[in-house]
């Protein structure tokens, strides 16, 4: 949309490298060219390609049944850095990870250069993940959705559309802090920092911070992990 290639180009601007959020579910592929076409005009070069989130109407376009059709199309438009979702306890709708891995192979195959995990909040789900991903063959890089959690209302949505599972240590820190807002934020912060100092450890090659337009939270996370994170 307009809006995507606005904030991409309004972050160019700002020297900060952009990554274009694009999804195929309710976009024509009249649409898709358009926004590829804008993005090329204003020097942006890395995409994210998405299904996106079935609607509550349930109300989609028929050009784009999966994010691996739009991941082909990109790639065939242009020099694109193209990224794609992944995610270490499978997708909700898949039939089982065995499948999910099947699909993301089709995404890579389709020309993605990276993918970024869904959130999670036990590490083990995203090594046992890496491990499918090297035995099938999947060599892009694999960046780590972390999100800090600081309000804990916000979860049963999340939990809800991602069927992301949560490790009993973090569930009781929700249970714990449920009601002192500033605790909950404080506790969110620092349990996502360890996931991420763990991570590091492992060798995993990158991290990817939801921070859900909290720019304090992930500010505040790069700064006491900048010497984990390799940062001067």
């Amino acid at each position: 949309s307009q809006y995507t290639v606005d904030i991409a180009a309004s972050l160019k601007a700002k020297g900060v490298t952009p990554l274009a959020h694009l999804t195929c579910v309710s976009s024509t592929r009249e649409k898709v060219h358009s926004v590829l076409e804008q993005l090329k005009a204003e020097g942006i070069e890395n995409v994210l390609a998405l299904r996106g989130d079935i609607p509550k109407d349930g109300k989609v376009e028929n050009d784009y049944r999966y994010a691996s059709e739009l991941i082909a199309e990109i790639k065939a438009s242009g020099d694109f850095c193209i990224g794609a979702a992944c995610y270490p306890e499978g997708h909700v709708e898949s039939v089982n990870k065995t499948e999910d891995i099947q699909h993301l192979k089709e995404k890579v195959e389709a020309g993605c250069d990276f993918v970024t995990t869904q959130m999670f909040f036990d590490n083990s789900a995203l090594y046992s993940f890496l491990y499918r991903a090297q035995e099938a063959g999947i060599t892009v890089p694999v960046l780590a959705g972390i999100m800090p959690v600081t309000n804990a209302g916000q979860m049963t949505r999340i939990l809800s559309l991602s069927g992301t599972t949560l490790p009993n240590r973090f569930r009781m820190i929700l249970d714990k802090f449920r009601e002192r807002p500033d605790a909950m934020k404080q506790a969110g912060i620092v349990y996502a920092a360890e996931q991420m100092v763990d991570l590091v450890a492992n060798g995993v090659r990158g991290v990817h911070v939801y921070t859900m337009n909290k720019t304090d939270v992930a500010a505040g996370i790069a700064e006491n992990l900048s010497k984990v994170l390799g940062r001067a």
